[in-house]
């Protein structure tokens, strides 16, 4: 039989695209590529909270995401944040509120989850944390540096036209007067009391025990939960379980990782990044930053 070069490579291109086209859907069907989906209700999606939190609009993406996907029932926050600036802790922590009035979220601390961290994690229904992870730390920091000595000494002074009385304060080439460190002190006050509301509303504690506590001082896990701030031991998985038992989830329950994230068997043994340890506990007494 006489062979047709050009037939036989037209069929070869057919199988390969219909195999291709296969492949494509049973990966988005079974959900291999990392992506969430759409489907029955019964999955666990993670979200990861990282490093200083200086912006919001990344996680906030992510949880309207998972709010919208019907097959996600449930949802884990991991923090591993020595805390960052006031709003975005804020706006992330106004929206998990919103998101536990449909469905599930519960918090896995990680290393550290502190300050604005925590001010986050006392948004969500159950909060898990390994008994040396660093946390607490409740309390508002506003730093300035003041370098008008040293400009002094070398010959430099600064000049400034302004529109008002404090429109300069926390400037650096001079030293801050008492009127503007009392007007500093009551922003800050006011931002802590936003805080303390915030955990005792979250956790149902009375305002004048967290008062006790709200000194900015760190907690290890098991001190936190002492103390009430988290409500148990567990690591990543423990909270996974957690929160698909409160979905009513059956079973082992199928979980939802960021896009390109998977955990590795170095994550599952020690339960956090060994390598950016040591940062965040440099900046473990100065994490909630303001103004800077």
């Amino acid at each position: 039989m006489k062979r047709h070069p050009f037939l036989t490579g037209f069929l070869c291109m057919a199988v390969f695209c219909v195999v291709f086209v296969a492949a494509v859907w049973a990966m988005t069907r079974f959900n291999l590529t990392g992506t969430i989906t759409q489907g029955t209700a019964g999955k666990v999606a993670i979200v990861d909270i990282e490093g200083v939190i200086s912006e919001s609009r990344e996680i906030i993406d992510r949880l309207h995401n998972l709010r919208d996907d019907d097959s996600v029932a449930a949802i884990v926050v991991r923090i591993d944040s020595p805390g960052g600036t006031v709003g975005p802790a804020q706006e992330i922590h106004a929206e998990l509120i919103k998101l536990q009035k449909l469905k599930p979220v519960v918090t896995s601390m990680g290393s550290v989850a502190a300050s604005g961290g925590y001010y986050i994690a006392a948004a969500t229904q159950r909060i898990f944390a390994n008994p040396g992870t660093i946390t607490g730390s409740i309390g508002v920091l506003v730093e300035a540096a003041n370098f008008e000595e040293l400009l002094g000494k070398i010959g430099l002074h600064s000049e400034v036209i302004k529109s008002g009385a404090y429109k300069d304060t926390l400037s650096p080439t001079r030293t801050m007067q008492s009127d503007e460190r009392a007007l500093i002190q009551a922003v800050v006050d006011n931002i802590h009391a936003q805080f303390v509301k915030a955990v005792a509303e979250g956790r149902s504690l009375p305002r004048k025990k967290v008062l006790s506590i709200a000194d900015g001082r760190i907690l290890s896990g098991e001190q936190a939960l002492e103390a009430g701030l988290v409500d148990e031991m567990g690591n990543l998985y423990d909270a996974i379980q957690s929160a698909a038992d409160l979905a009513g989830i059956k079973g082992k329950p199928e979980v939802v990782y960021p896009k390109g994230k998977k955990p590795s068997l170095l994550d599952f043994l020690l339960e956090t990044r060994l390598n950016t340890l040591f940062e965040q506990y440099r900046g473990m007494t100065a994490e909630y930053m303001m103004f800077r």
